[in-house]
């Protein structure tokens, strides 16, 4: 069973993974990032990198995708926060999203492709 990190690893792991995007979930030891890729076909690329990691890891994130949009929330089932674990999916989710933007604001609304298409009426 996976063990909750130590202090001395939240202090070490999480400031870079902040850095690049991934916010904690207030209510919850979890965090959590959003990436706007520039295709539907883009996403489902990362989304399937992502499957084959956390089937080797045996490690899956919680996580919606409609059209470009990736959200992704991580956390532990087994020890009910945040462990190693997520920290290492964390990393190499950001390595197979290269080219993507990162929505920052997780309070916001976020548009995918197809509703800015709809919009444009096209």
């Amino acid at each position: 069973m996976a063990e909750r990190l130590s202090e001395a690893d939240r202090n070490a792991a999480l400031p870079a993974l902040g850095e690049s995007g991934w916010n904690a979930v207030e209510g919850r030891d979890a965090i959590r990032k959003i990436w706007k890729f520039r295709s539907f076909s883009e996403a489902w690329g990362f989304m399937a990198r992502v499957a084959l990691q956390a089937e080797k890891l045996n490690h899956h994130p919680e996580w919606r995708n409609v059209y470009n949009v990736v959200d992704v929330t991580l956390t532990t089932h087994d020890c009910d926060g945040l462990s190693d674990l997520d920290v290492k999916l964390a990393k190499r989710m950001d390595a197979f999203s290269q080219g993507a933007e990162v929505e920052r604001d997780h309070g916001a609304p976020v548009a995918c492709l197809c509703q800015i298409h709809a919009r444009k009426g096209g």
